[in-house]
């Protein structure tokens, strides 16, 4: 963990340190703020649909109990 005062003067090592993996919490009076972590680029774009076929869900998936219902919106309150 480093404050951020230290963090402004010693970016270019503190990038140095992320690019060979290590993970850098940045904090402000001791509390921690932020992380620097190494990029990943993603390795290929998200596609829609990819899974189809693939996955099968009961035809009574949305049928949820009166009583379990019940029990959520009791806890909401």
């Amino acid at each position: 963990m480093i404050n951020v005062h230290e963090a402004k003067s010693t970016l270019s090592e503190l990038l140095r340190r992320v690019e060979r993996g290590e993970e850098v919490v940045l904090a402000r009076a001791g509390t921690p703020v932020a992380k620097l972590v190494p990029y990943r680029a993603a390795t290929e774009p998200r596609r829609p649909g990819r899974w189809a076929g693939e996955i099968w869900m009961a035809p009574d998936f949305d049928d949820t109990p009166e009583d379990l219902l019940q029990l959520f919106e009791q806890g909401a309150t």
